[in-house]
């Protein structure tokens, strides 16, 4: 049977390189008679290969006007893993993903049933934000995860830390988003009682288990994430007050970095059309990137805390005024 198989699969690939192919040349190509060629057309046929015979001196096999035939069958971890390079491939175009999208759909028509509905659900719940470009966790993960997702299942998932001390964790997962070369997924830890945020590659294993649990009010999951990026627990908390627009602002300190709040006061608004004050709250590892960003705002700035952060921005306008007053000849070279 597998020599059967093969030899089909061969066929198939030699009708999809030419317009035509005569029982003669197929039988010679793939070193059979003509009796078995015909069998293996009706294969073909049987599965719902486009097929067409045409009589006559010149006549053959070849595949209907139009019609071409992937010689390749899938697994639906494969189809994730080829979407998920697609979208990798995508990410950084400004242009709308329709060839990601046809080709995951021609895909898709090759496979069950049953696997193009698992296929459905993983699109269904995957959210990517601007900042995506893609590293790809392992799909059968993907697959799980995104399935308890789409249908409220809780999740048994064995999970390595970011310090990398494994856990075991029982969750009620409700949203998969991309963002920033990583793959994360947001839910509710039922032993610690509280939304937490997972990186999907950190995962070694996922099985949903008995029980469902009820969509919580908020799904906007993306915001979500984002929000919790910017509430990290870190030892840097830093809180300014930036007289910009929104928009200037998240070009320098986006959602992920800084949660902004308008400041609508009216006595430091000297003009109706000066910018309005925003408080940003900023969570971070250290402060050492801050001075250049703050400078780079090119606005009015209040550094409410720390002071650490006034320390800084201090010794970065010391050093830029050292390079301003420098002179060609002042270094002796």
């Amino acid at each position: 049977m597998a020599g059967t198989t093969a030899r089909t699969l061969q066929l198939l690939e030699l009708l999809q390189s030419a317009q035509l192919r005569t029982v003669v040349e197929l039988a010679d190509r793939l070193g059979v008679d003509e009796r078995t060629v015909r069998r293996d057309v009706a294969r073909l046929f049987d599965l719902g290969v486009p097929v067409e015979a045409l009589r006559g001196r010149y006549g053959g096999y070849r595949l209907a006007p139009g019609q071409r035939v992937l010689p390749l069958m899938f697994s639906t971890e494969e189809v994730v893993a080829v979407f998920l390079g697609l979208a990798r491939a995508q990410a950084a175009s400004t242009e709308p993903g329709i060839a990601a999208q046809t080709a995951l759909s021609k895909i898709k028509r090759a496979l069950p049933i049953t696997d193009a509905k698992r296929i459905d659900a993983f699109l269904e719940v995957m959210t990517c934000t601007p900042e995506h470009g893609g590293v790809a966790p392992d799909p059968a993960v993907m697959l799980t995860v995104a399935e308890a997702v789409s249908l409220r299942r809780v999740l048994d998932l064995r999970y390595v830390r970011g310090d990398g001390v494994p856990s075991r964790r029982t969750l009620h997962p409700f949203g998969l988003v991309a963002h920033s070369n990583r793959w994360y997924f947001i839910a509710f830890d039922t032993d610690r009682q509280e939304e937490r945020t997972f990186r999907v590659d950190r995962i070694q294993s996922a099985r949903s288990i008995d029980g469902t649990f009820a969509q919580p009010l908020r799904s906007d999951v993306e915001d979500r994430l984002l929000d919790h990026f910017a509430a990290a627990d870190y030892r840097g908390q830093v809180v300014l007050r930036i007289r910009e627009t929104e928009e200037r602002i998240r070009g320098h300190l986006p959602r992920s970095v800084a949660r902004l709040e308008r400041l609508d006061r009216a006595v430091e608004r000297e003009r109706e059309d000066a910018p309005p004050w925003h408080r940003a709250e900023i969570h971070a590892h250290n402060l050492d990137w801050l001075p250049s960003v703050i400078a780079v705002l090119d606005c009015e700035v209040v550094i409410d805390r720390p002071d650490e952060l006034r320390s800084l921005v201090k010794a970065a306008a010391r050093r830029m005024l050292h390079v301003a007053s420098n002179v060609q000849g002042s270094t002796g070279a």
